[in-house]
């Protein structure tokens, strides 16, 4: 599609759907050979992709918003030395998506149609986690940031936004922070201002052990995931409806809960001995990942950066980011906010991220 195409089908597409109407689940948008999806190199990738199947792909999830599957398409691509599972659709600028804990691509299947009518989405799985590769190590944010960073080497893409929730949320910022010439704008979501480091911080600052009984029912998970051992598989095999369902419902505070259905879909993905282990990948690597920060943060973020926030979860504490221009948004409802809360979070989105896909318009013509 050249660039002309492209933005008069930007132009009639903005003209036709309001958000709401484009949250109302009805994707137009096909994947594209448009100016921004490196369609020259579909060639010399096709020996790095195969076709996802199972319950874990679009293929095989549940629920999905009318006419996804004409416009998003699950792939794998062997990238940073695993094999990573993406979920990739749309017209424009490059926007990925980091998904949160106990969560997987599918997070962001209420917000992903209607991002997909300006941008390239690509949701991905984390190592560890959904149908991407599980190996034994990896799972500082370091790491996993450098496997997005392999990733959209792979696909294409020099220079992109990003949207990370929760664990997300430090994977993102971690990307931003060690590769800014790769990240035009940052969101990141729901993660409290506690798990980061103090700014500026003279050594990595731990959680305190003793927390108000509020916040200890939301984070006690962390040092119980820490636990570099087999005994929380052992714990959680078998009851993963319960101890994933705690989670799920504890995080969404007393406003909007996620269905019964979507949370069971979850608890499948993560109920299995590697699912499991690449789970807890993430919080046993959790103190290495302090440690970076402490080096990353001698350098605010330059790039602009949005927080997100629930109303029923961390509020602006959320905006606790060590960055030169950053705005906070709390939405409603709790931690779950594309999922809960997802006609507020996409306004917020479409509002900060306008400037970076008007640039890369720009640029195309």
């Amino acid at each position: 599609m050249n660039n002309t195409k492209w933005l008069s089908r930007r132009r009639m597409l903005k003209a036709s759907s309001a958000t709401l109407s484009a949250l109302g689940l009805v994707a137009t948008t096909g994947f594209g050979k448009s100016a921004f999806a490196h369609a020259n190199k579909e060639e010399t990738m096709n020996t790095q992709l195969t076709t996802p199947s199972g319950s874990g792909s679009v293929f095989g999830a549940p629920g999905l918003p009318k006419g996804f599957g004409k416009t998003f398409t699950s792939r794998f691509i062997q990238a940073g030395g695993i094999r990573q599972h993406v979920v990739i659709g749309g017209d424009g600028p490059p926007l990925l998506l980091i998904h949160g804990w106990p969560q997987t691509w599918y997070a962001w299947r209420l917000l992903m149609p209607a991002l997909a009518r300006d941008f390239t989405v690509i949701a991905v799985d984390q190592r560890g986690i959904g149908l991407t590769d599980k190996p034994q190590d990896g799972y500082d944010s370091g790491t996993l940031a450098g496997d997005l960073i392999a990733l959209m080497d792979a696909l294409g893409h020099q220079r992109f936004a990003l949207v990370g929730q929760d664990t997300g949320y430090l994977i993102g910022y971690a990307l931003a922070a060690d590769h800014p010439s790769r990240v035009a704008r940052v969101v990141l979501t729901e993660l409290p201002g506690v798990l980061l480091p103090p700014l500026p911080p003279p050594s990595p600052a731990p959680t305190p052990l003793f927390l108000p009984d509020p916040i200890n029912d939301r984070l006690w998970h962390i040092p119980f995931n820490r636990v570099n051992d087999s005994l929380t598989e052992q714990l959680v095999r078998g009851h993963e409806d319960i101890f994933f369902g705690y989670e799920f419902n504890i995080q969404a505070g007393e406003g909007k809960k996620l269905p019964p259905d979507v949370i069971d879909y979850y608890v499948r993905l993560y109920s299995n001995p590697d699912a499991l282990r690449g789970s807890f990948g993430f919080f046993r690597a959790w103190f290495t990942t302090l440690i970076q920060n402490v080096a990353r943060t001698a350098n605010p973020l330059p790039m602009p950066v949005l927080a997100i926030g629930g109303a029923e979860s961390w509020k602006e504490d959320v905006g606790n980011v060590n960055a030169t221009n950053i705005q906070t948004v709390v939405v409603p409802n709790g931690h779950w906010v594309a999922e809960t809360a997802p006609a507020e979070t996409l306004a917020a989105l479409t509002a900060f991220l306008a400037a970076y896909q008007d640039a890369a318009v720009a640029a195309a013509r």
